[in-house]
Protein backbone atom coordinates (compact mmCIF):
# COMPACT_ATOMS: atom_id res chain seq x y z
CA UNK A 1 0.00 0.00 0.00
CA UNK A 2 1.37 3.29 -1.30
CA UNK A 3 2.26 5.83 2.07
CA UNK A 4 1.40 9.48 2.04
CA UNK A 5 3.96 12.14 1.61
CA UNK A 6 4.19 12.48 5.69
CA UNK A 7 3.99 9.07 6.09
CA UNK A 8 7.39 8.91 4.05
CA UNK A 9 8.64 11.68 6.24
CA UNK A 10 7.56 10.18 9.49
CA UNK A 11 9.76 7.11 8.91
CA UNK A 12 12.96 8.97 7.65
CA UNK A 13 12.87 11.34 10.66
CA UNK A 14 12.44 8.35 13.27
CA UNK A 15 15.34 6.47 11.45
CA UNK A 16 17.62 8.92 11.31
CA UNK A 17 17.16 10.14 15.08
CA UNK A 18 17.44 6.39 15.66
CA UNK A 19 21.15 6.54 13.59
CA UNK A 20 22.12 9.71 14.19
CA UNK A 21 24.79 8.52 17.58
CA UNK A 22 26.31 6.07 14.80
CA UNK A 23 26.12 7.76 11.92
CA UNK A 24 29.86 8.54 11.68
CA UNK A 25 31.28 5.59 13.45
CA UNK A 26 32.19 2.16 12.66
CA UNK A 27 29.01 0.94 13.58
CA UNK A 28 27.08 2.95 10.81
CA UNK A 29 26.44 -0.51 9.09
CA UNK A 30 24.59 0.53 5.52
CA UNK A 31 25.01 4.31 6.26
CA UNK A 32 28.85 3.42 5.60
CA UNK A 33 28.31 3.39 1.79
CA UNK A 34 27.38 7.02 1.99
CA UNK A 35 30.89 8.00 2.12
CA UNK A 36 31.79 6.81 -1.28
CA UNK A 37 30.24 9.63 -2.73
CA UNK A 38 32.08 12.27 -0.80
CA UNK A 39 35.32 12.35 -2.93
CA UNK A 40 32.92 12.82 -6.54
CA UNK A 41 31.51 15.74 -4.48
CA UNK A 42 34.46 16.85 -3.72
CA UNK A 43 35.82 17.01 -7.07
CA UNK A 44 33.17 19.25 -8.66
CA UNK A 45 33.29 21.48 -5.57
CA UNK A 46 37.17 22.17 -6.82
CA UNK A 47 35.89 23.53 -9.99
CA UNK A 48 33.63 26.29 -8.36
CA UNK A 49 34.13 29.59 -7.62
CA UNK A 50 31.79 29.60 -4.34
CA UNK A 51 31.11 31.65 -1.10
CA UNK A 52 27.96 30.14 0.14
CA UNK A 53 26.78 26.47 0.24
CA UNK A 54 23.98 24.47 1.41
CA UNK A 55 24.03 20.61 2.40
CA UNK A 56 20.72 19.51 1.83
CA UNK A 57 20.22 16.51 3.75
CA UNK A 58 23.04 17.15 5.75
CA UNK A 59 22.94 14.47 8.39
CA UNK A 60 25.19 15.09 11.28
CA UNK A 61 27.24 16.85 9.07
CA UNK A 62 30.51 15.06 7.34
CA UNK A 63 30.63 16.79 4.50
CA UNK A 64 30.34 20.24 5.76
CA UNK A 65 33.20 19.58 8.33
CA UNK A 66 34.91 17.93 4.93
CA UNK A 67 34.59 21.15 3.38
CA UNK A 68 35.74 23.02 6.27
CA UNK A 69 38.57 21.85 5.90
CA UNK A 70 39.41 22.65 2.56
CA UNK A 71 37.46 26.30 2.55
CA UNK A 72 38.06 27.46 6.01
CA UNK A 73 36.77 30.92 4.89
CA UNK A 74 33.44 30.07 3.45
CA UNK A 75 29.88 29.93 4.63
CA UNK A 76 27.92 26.79 4.73
CA UNK A 77 24.71 25.83 5.91
CA UNK A 78 23.03 22.62 6.46
CA UNK A 79 19.14 21.29 6.85
CA UNK A 80 17.64 17.74 7.57
CA UNK A 81 14.51 16.65 8.70
CA UNK A 82 15.86 14.77 11.66
CA UNK A 83 16.16 17.15 14.88
CA UNK A 84 18.71 14.27 15.91
CA UNK A 85 20.98 14.29 13.00
CA UNK A 86 21.22 18.35 13.12
CA UNK A 87 22.03 18.00 17.47
CA UNK A 88 24.83 16.20 16.52
CA UNK A 89 25.64 18.64 13.52
CA UNK A 90 25.54 21.32 16.08
CA UNK A 91 28.26 19.70 18.43
CA UNK A 92 30.66 20.02 16.40
CA UNK A 93 30.70 23.84 16.42
CA UNK A 94 31.77 23.93 12.77
CA UNK A 95 32.77 28.02 12.99
CA UNK A 96 30.72 30.03 10.14
CA UNK A 97 28.25 26.94 9.99
CA UNK A 98 24.68 26.88 10.31
CA UNK A 99 22.40 24.18 10.56
CA UNK A 100 18.56 24.11 10.71
CA UNK A 101 15.93 21.35 10.94
CA UNK A 102 14.00 21.29 8.40
CA UNK A 103 12.19 20.07 4.82
CA UNK A 104 14.59 19.44 1.44
CA UNK A 105 11.11 19.84 -0.29
CA UNK A 106 10.54 23.27 0.61
CA UNK A 107 13.97 25.00 1.50
CA UNK A 108 12.95 27.25 4.16
CA UNK A 109 15.72 30.37 2.98
CA UNK A 110 15.37 33.78 0.72
CA UNK A 111 15.62 33.22 -3.56
CA UNK A 112 18.97 33.17 -4.60
CA UNK A 113 20.46 32.79 -1.36
CA UNK A 114 23.23 29.89 -2.21
CA UNK A 115 26.35 29.30 -4.99
CA UNK A 116 26.10 25.84 -4.35
CA UNK A 117 23.46 23.14 -3.33
CA UNK A 118 25.04 19.41 -2.39
CA UNK A 119 22.61 16.28 -1.52
CA UNK A 120 24.19 13.29 -1.11
CA UNK A 121 21.81 9.93 -0.49
CA UNK A 122 19.13 11.72 0.52
CA UNK A 123 17.23 12.27 -2.44
CA UNK A 124 15.42 8.73 -2.88
CA UNK A 125 13.94 9.51 0.54
CA UNK A 126 11.95 12.58 -0.88
CA UNK A 127 8.24 11.76 -1.90
CA UNK A 128 7.83 14.58 -3.97
CA UNK A 129 10.69 15.10 -5.84
CA UNK A 130 9.50 17.96 -8.10
CA UNK A 131 9.64 19.62 -4.95
CA UNK A 132 13.20 19.42 -4.23
CA UNK A 133 14.20 20.70 -7.44
CA UNK A 134 11.86 23.71 -7.63
CA UNK A 135 13.39 24.68 -4.15
CA UNK A 136 16.74 24.56 -5.04
CA UNK A 137 15.98 26.55 -8.22
CA UNK A 138 14.57 29.33 -5.87
CA UNK A 139 17.44 29.46 -3.33
CA UNK A 140 20.39 28.85 -5.68
CA UNK A 141 21.61 32.32 -6.67
CA UNK A 142 21.95 32.69 -11.14
CA UNK A 143 24.53 30.66 -12.04
CA UNK A 144 24.48 28.54 -8.81
CA UNK A 145 24.96 24.63 -9.17
CA UNK A 146 22.93 21.64 -8.08
CA UNK A 147 25.72 18.62 -7.19
CA UNK A 148 23.43 15.18 -6.34
CA UNK A 149 24.42 11.91 -5.82
CA UNK A 150 22.07 9.19 -5.45
CA UNK A 151 21.38 5.90 -6.62
CA UNK A 152 20.07 5.23 -10.01
CA UNK A 153 19.82 2.15 -12.44
CA UNK A 154 18.27 0.67 -15.48
CA UNK A 155 15.14 -0.72 -16.15
CA UNK A 156 15.42 -4.14 -14.30
CA UNK A 157 17.41 -2.52 -11.12
CA UNK A 158 14.89 0.12 -10.58
CA UNK A 159 12.36 -2.61 -10.58
CA UNK A 160 13.35 -4.65 -7.77
CA UNK A 161 14.63 -1.45 -5.92
CA UNK A 162 11.44 0.03 -5.99
CA UNK A 163 9.23 -2.76 -5.95
CA UNK A 164 10.90 -5.22 -3.83
CA UNK A 165 13.88 -3.56 -1.71
CA UNK A 166 11.81 0.02 -1.00
CA UNK A 167 8.73 -1.99 0.65
CA UNK A 168 10.91 -4.13 2.75
CA UNK A 169 12.62 -1.08 4.26
CA UNK A 170 9.93 0.53 5.13
CA UNK A 171 8.49 -2.78 6.51
CA UNK A 172 12.13 -2.65 9.01
CA UNK A 173 11.31 1.30 9.21
CA UNK A 174 13.66 3.11 7.05
CA UNK A 175 12.54 6.06 4.76
CA UNK A 176 13.03 5.27 1.43
CA UNK A 177 10.77 6.41 -1.09
CA UNK A 178 12.43 5.35 -4.58
CA UNK A 179 15.30 5.66 -7.02
CA UNK A 180 15.07 7.48 -10.13
CA UNK A 181 16.58 7.05 -13.81
CA UNK A 182 18.85 9.19 -15.73
CA UNK A 183 15.71 10.20 -17.93
CA UNK A 184 13.66 11.06 -15.15
CA UNK A 185 16.01 12.90 -13.51
CA UNK A 186 16.64 14.93 -16.38
CA UNK A 187 12.88 16.18 -16.85
CA UNK A 188 12.98 16.89 -13.12
CA UNK A 189 15.62 19.60 -14.17
CA UNK A 190 14.49 21.16 -17.28
CA UNK A 191 10.67 21.33 -15.31
CA UNK A 192 12.65 23.72 -12.46
CA UNK A 193 14.66 25.18 -15.71
CA UNK A 194 18.00 23.91 -14.10
CA UNK A 195 20.85 23.22 -17.26
CA UNK A 196 21.91 19.44 -16.73
CA UNK A 197 25.58 20.01 -16.68
CA UNK A 198 26.70 16.50 -16.37
CA UNK A 199 24.22 13.38 -15.54
CA UNK A 200 25.99 10.05 -15.37
CA UNK A 201 25.53 6.23 -14.13
CA UNK A 202 28.99 5.50 -12.74
CA UNK A 203 29.91 2.91 -11.01
CA UNK A 204 27.75 0.95 -7.87
CA UNK A 205 25.08 2.14 -9.94
CA UNK A 206 25.61 5.71 -8.64
CA UNK A 207 23.87 8.97 -10.29
CA UNK A 208 26.10 11.53 -10.75
CA UNK A 209 24.32 15.39 -11.59
CA UNK A 210 25.61 18.60 -11.93
CA UNK A 211 22.63 21.35 -12.98
CA UNK A 212 23.18 24.83 -13.10
CA UNK A 213 20.39 27.74 -12.26
CA UNK A 214 20.43 29.79 -16.13
CA UNK A 215 21.48 33.30 -15.29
Amino acid sequence: MTKTSEEYKQLSIKEFNKAAEKYESDKAGVYKVCKHDYPPILEEIKKIQFETLLDAGCGTAPMISLLKEKYPDKKFTGIDLSEKMIEKAKEKNIENAEFIVGDCENLPFDENSFDVIINSQSFHHYPNPQDFFNSVYKVLKPGGKLILRDNTGNKVVKWVVNKIEVPFANMVGRGDVRIYSIDEIRQFCENANLEVETLQQQKGFRLHLVAVKRK
